[in-house]
């Protein structure tokens, strides 16, 4: 081993042993000083009480596959949307002019207004239509407001990983006799796509928990499920059992897609 390599070692030993200590100390002052305050006493039994959490728990878990449900039929239409618009976004033909606009227009709005006021505006604007049933269910136009909003953040992040090809392997595609349609179908975007896929899994952690906003225009999910036990056990507990039950889904989810950046990461280093 080199003079280099075990000065790294001992470098990485150094922050190991550093973090370490670093984090203990934290959790034992924690530990120590939160009970020391006043009113320890009162949001112990207020947030923290064993018994209502195991009394509520089961119908939490009940109410959080709604949850999971809304999830897994947003997030397709999500990267497809997504994909229209950056595509959309990154035409250039002169004819298409509009498609730009239209693309730019739709980012730009959705992008600018916060996802809850997009789901009251759809939620309970578009039901006050007066549609029959079952086009005024809270749960289709509480999905199209989630849908038209990530579709937005997610046509951006596409958008970035479609100009990161660079222009040379467009024009070597083309001088091969492929049509623009084929270049972006088969050069372009099997890259961009694959360069963007540790941002979009921030973007899927970021709907899933977003999911828990559509309570505010009626589907009983986790986060209504928790309000209804508030209000019963009179006890903020439920609203902490429904954020062990997020944490138990993103915190993997999350560890995951910072392993793709580091792994995407290396590979370009």
């Amino acid at each position: 081993m080199n003079r280099r390599a075990q000065y790294e070692a001992r470098q990485k030993r150094r922050a190991l042993i550093i973090a370490s200590a670093s984090t203990v100390f934290i959790v034992l002052a924690l530990v120590v000083l939160v009970p020391l305050a006043p009113g320890w006493v009162a949001v112990q039994k207020s947030f923290f009480s064993w018994d209502i959490f195991v009394r509520s728990l089961p119908k939490m878990l009940d109410a959080f596959t709604l949850n999971i449900a809304i999830f897994l039929w947003s997030a397709p239409l999500v990267a497809f949307v997504g994909l229209l618009i950056a595509l959309a976004r990154s035409v250039t033909a002169p004819a298409l002019f509009p498609l730009r606009v239209f693309g730019a227009g739709f980012v730009d709005i959705f992008r600018g207004l916060p996802v809850v006021l997009v789901i009251y505006l759809i939620g309970f604007g578009i039901p006050g239509l007066g549609l029959p049933r079952p086009w005024n269910s809270p749960y289709i136009w509480g999905t199209v407001a989630l849908v038209l909003t990530y579709s937005a953040y997610v046509a951006e992040i596409l958008r970035s990983g479609i100009e990161s090809v660079h222009q040379s392997q467009r024009s070597a595609a083309l001088s091969l006799g492929l049509s623009e349609r084929d270049v972006m179908r088969y050069i372009v975007l099997p890259q961009a796509i694959r360069r963007v896929v540790p941002a979009n899994m921030n973007m899927l952690i970021a709907l899933q928990k977003d999911v828990a906003l559509l309570s505010f225009i009626g589907p009983v999910e986790v986060l209504r499920q928790a309000g209804i036990y508030k209000s019963l056990f009179a006890n903020f507990t439920p609203y902490v059992v429904a954020a062990v039950i997020f944490l138990t889904f993103t915190i993997p989810a999350t560890r995951y897609a910072d392993y793709l950046m580091n792994k995407q990461r290396n590979e370009r280093s």
